[in-house]
């Protein structure tokens, strides 16, 4: 078996019993417990201790779950290594024979002062969000950019924000850079693609901008993308699409055709870390994404963190794995200093790993008394120009 996989799976398999990390101070108070829920699917990995799967290659819909809890571990070690006065329990929410409901009624009497989560679905996060607001705990969604189920929680954090908030963003870019130039919005069939279409055209009430929608079929040919272009000046194309591999097409068919056709491309939040977003896939065209993370490497603390990754598991860490460690850090630090007042604090940059965060309250009606929820409204634009990407504000 690889190294780096038995180091995965020996760490998953003996510290899954609940406590993963626990350091108390020299007062005596009872140390902070906070609670990580995420999928870590361990039930399919191991038939009692012994690994089943692949010694070679660990399955795709593993790696997700499993680098966040690299990033959640090795953040703990740093936590414990300054002292930090805390209990941690991990929670595996795809454990076979147990329902989410179970799940919270077993973190019931432990009494958590936060929750950090990677939700799959909207059924996780719907129940948790009710054992938060039912508990008056916080919960951090560090993931998950969806506000679906979510009403008169003000214990709710979103750090990834919703698909509207992004396009907001795409449209603020465009206006800025693009004013009164035509702008081709490439899209496909469906109800959030819909959704997407309509939320431009009702920014662009005041016709700051002037768009031309394409739909196109996921198959599409080059030849429906290049009639829709123009050799004779820039050609500025948003995909409206958050289907990744209708996104892949159409940089590769720009980028193929980019010596003919000078193209800036707008793309989707899902298209940070996809792949063919850099390099030789994406070095005739500029590529401009929204994104609500900043991990591009150059920071001493992120890079130290990624250096030890590295030591670690002989591998580039993933999005997921910072997204683990900024989350762990960034607001266990805050937590402990601002136990009493910790949800107005969310924004501080005291603790920062490498993003920073604006948290707006979201009130889905407008005579709501109380936040349904708290939303991130921190945006980066990463661009990538000649394959290397940059970020900038």
């Amino acid at each position: 078996m690889h190294l780096f996989i038995k180091k995965f799976y020996t760490c998953l398999a003996l510290l899954f019993t609940c406590i993963i990390a626990k350091a108390t101070d020299t007062t005596h108070k009872p140390p902070l417990r906070i609670a990580v829920l995420l999928p870590l699917n361990l039930d399919s990995a191991f038939n009692g201790y012994e690994y089943n799967l692949s010694n070679t290659r660990i399955p795709q819909y593993f790696l997700s779950g499993l680098d966040f809890y690299n990033g959640v571990k090795m953040a703990i070690d740093t936590l414990q290594s300054q002292g930090a006065n805390i209990e941690v329990w991990i929670y595996d929410t795809h454990k076979l024979n147990q329902s989410i409901q179970q799940l919270t009624d077993e973190m019931q009497p432990l009494k958590f002062s936060l929750i950090i989560a990677s939700f799959s679905t909207s059924a996780e996060q719907k129940q948790v969000s009710a054992f938060s607001a039912k508990n008056s705990i916080p919960v951090i969604s560090a993931t998950f950019p969806n506000d679906s189920y979510l009403e008169n929680n003000p214990f709710f954090i979103m750090l990834n924000p919703t698909w509207k908030t992004h396009v907001n963003a795409v449209y603020d870019y465009l206006l800025k850079n693009y004013k009164g130039k035509k702008v081709v919005l490439f899209t496909r069939k469906g109800s959030l693609e819909d959704r997407i279409s309509e939320e431009l055209k009702k920014l662009n009430t005041k016709r700051g901008i002037n768009f031309s929608t394409i739909i196109l079929r996921d198959n599409f040919s080059e030849a429906d993308v290049l009639t829709h272009l123009d050799s004779t000046t820039q050609n500025i194309i948003v995909c409206g699409t958050l289907y990744e591999s209708f996104g892949q097409s159409l940089i590769k068919t720009l980028n193929d055709h980019g010596e003919t056709y000078s193209t800036a491309l707008m793309g989707m939040p899902t298209w940070n870390g996809m792949e063919g977003i850099s390099g030789s896939s994406a070095d005739k065209i500029q590529i401009i994404i929204t994104s609500s993370y900043s991990y591009l490497l150059g920071g001493q603390f992120l890079d130290s963190v990624s250096n030890n990754y590295k030591a670690l598991y002989y591998s580039k860490p993933s999005d997921m794995f910072f997204k683990g460690y900024e989350t762990m850090y960034h607001f266990t630090k805050l937590l402990l200093q601002y136990a009493d007042t910790f949800i107005n604090k969310a924004s501080e940059d005291a603790y920062k790993f490498s993003s920073d965060y604006d948290f707006k309250p979201i009130r889905l009606l407008p005579t709501s008394f109380i936040p349904d929820y708290l939303e991130n409204k921190k945006i980066y634009y990463i661009r990538v120009i000649n394959g290397k990407p940059s970020i900038f504000y």
